[in-house]
């Protein structure tokens, strides 16, 4: 069997690192499967979806590593979901229904406070050919619903039907369709449900395996008698705990500040994004992992919790601090020069285990070229005075600094601390940063003449 599997994200919004999670669970699986991934745009709501939005999403994906082998979009499709629609309506399978949403709240409200489950109780199938026709001569449009097989000969007569599947994230699983209503899978408006599309296509495009967040597992059982009702055999399932905040809380597109768009513009490397998004809520370590081929050797969905996900977006800033220090000179060359940084192996070198993220290292470029707001402090401003006086001649090497502390150590009586700090301060204006040993000969023997007093 070719494993194929698909993301099918809705043009509606910008993806944000929740979304990320169950693209990135396909993507890998793909590759440790030797399989296909389809990017699958669910843009069947023509007011909600838009082409910006498309495309943002392909490049956030594209960012993050991944390639897809397809891109299909749904609403190229709407012819085949309308004969597969015919095909259960053909069957009784798919009946329609006049009740307004007002009317089925009002049914669902009632039968909470007669303590009933709110199920859809199938007034719609009860009705004749004269009655519908009469509602429809009111100027009702009905939407239809799918049939669920939880019953032996009468449908107004539903017993226990338990649907199982073994789940690759969570083992065995069982829904009983008794308890639910037979979803509807076409609007009044005409327009399908992605319940309806998304089985079509799975169909059609061979997908093997849905990774998904474990909010679609009541969902699941519903999705397979469809897939068998259409004389296809399910895929595999495996729903993944979802990534949520560490108050629990969920993600959502309105969550901007989260959104994979908002995290590349501040300038964070995709493995750390990739890095969390994967290994957060599993029995693995969340640690920085360099490359997306190593992810796919760690990928594993057992690892994958029951519990909830929960991740502390602070968490990147450290995941991504620790990339950038082992990023080698050639990975960051031309990122460095976008920066306005005139690079060289030895700056990048210098600066890279103070730096955050690549873009930090332009800070560091300018204590380098300057100017700087040097910095002394009163008690200081002798000793700054005569460090112009011990400045080794010639050139300055990684030696100076050794040399220069030691002849004004010798000559003011002054160490640690009150010997470095207020040299590190004239210089670049900072308490902290690169090693000055490394530093002072980047930032050269004039510009140093320069910043003392």
């Amino acid at each position: 069997m070719t494993v194929t599997v698909r993301f099918a994200p809705s043009p509606t919004g910008h993806i944000h690192i929740g979304n990320s999670r169950p693209a990135l669970y396909n993507w890998l699986f793909a590759q440790k499967m030797g399989g296909q991934f389809i990017l699958r745009f669910d843009d069947t709501d023509t007011v909600r979806s838009k082409q910006e939005y498309a495309e943002s999403i392909e490049k956030d994906l594209r960012w993050l590593g991944i390639d897809p082998d397809r891109i299909e979009r749904q609403s190229d499709r709407l012819s085949t979901y309308d004969v597969s629609a015919q095909t259960l309506k053909d069957a009784g399978l798919l009946y329609p229904c006049y009740e307004t949403p007002d009317e089925l709240e009002r049914r669902r409200s009632r039968q909470r406070a007669l303590g009933r489950p709110p199920v859809y109780d199938r007034s719609g199938l009860k009705q004749s050919a004269e009655e519908r026709a009469a509602l429809e001569a009111e100027g009702r449009k009905p939407h239809w619903r799918f049939l669920l097989p939880n019953y032996d000969g009468d449908p107004f007569s539903t017993k226990r039907t338990d649907v199982a599947w073994k789940d690759l994230c969570r083992g065995d699983q069982a829904v009983d369709l008794a308890s639910m209503s037979d979803p509807v899978l076409i609007r009044a408006d005409g327009s399908y449900l992605y319940t309806f599309t998304s089985i079509v296509d799975d169909i059609e495009m061979g997908v093997s395996h849905i990774l998904r967040g474990e909010d679609h597992i009541s969902n699941t059982a519903v999705q397979i008698a469809i897939f068998r009702a259409l004389k296809a055999e399910p895929p595999i399932f495996g729903h993944h705990n979802l990534l949520t905040t560490q108050d629990g809380e969920g993600l959502s597109k309105r969550k901007g500040a989260l959104s994979i768009g908002s995290l590349r513009e501040e300038g964070l490397e995709p493995m750390a994004v990739a890095s969390l998004a994967v290994l957060t809520g599993t029995s693995q370590a969340v640690e920085p992992v360099p490359t997306m081929e190593v992810l796919v050797e760690k990928f594993d969905l057992t690892s994958v919790s029951k519990s909830s996900a929960k991740f502390d977006p602070e968490e990147l800033k450290g995941l991504n601090a620790r990339l950038v220090h082992e990023l080698p000179f050639e990975a960051v060359k031309d990122r460095l020069v976008n920066l306005g940084i005139r690079p060289s192996a030895v700056f990048w070198e210098t600066v890279r285990g103070n730096c955050e993220t690549v873009g930090d290292a332009r800070h560091y470029w300018q204590v380098v070229v300057g100017p700087v707001e040097s910095r002394v402090e009163d008690d200081d401003a002798e000793f700054v005075a005569k460090a112009k006086e011990f400045l080794p001649d010639g050139d300055i090497t990684e030696d100076s600094w050794g040399a220069w502390t030691s002849a004004l150590k010798a000559e003011t009586g002054r160490k640690g601390r009150g010997l470095f700090m207020p040299l590190r301060r004239v210089l670049t204006g900072m308490d902290h940063g690169p090693d000055m040993k490394a530093l002072l000969p980047l930032i050269g023997r004039q510009n140093i003449l320069d910043r003392l007093p």
